[in-house]
């Protein structure tokens, strides 16, 4: 029993370090899209009253 208790399960360990290269393989991209075109802030429309013709 005490073996059983120093075994890694190598298929979850495989798919969090997947995982983990995906997401930062993610937040590369993000990161480039972002100095690419930046979002700019987003501005609020006024309410005022239409004009009267």
């Amino acid at each position: 029993m005490s073996e059983d208790d120093k075994l890694i399960d190598l298929n979850a360990e495989r798919a969090k370090r997947v995982h983990e290269l995906n997401d930062k393989r993610l937040n590369e991209v993000r990161q480039a899209f972002e100095q690419a075109m930046p979002l700019g802030k987003v501005k609020k429309k006024s309410k005022s009253k239409p004009k009267k013709r």
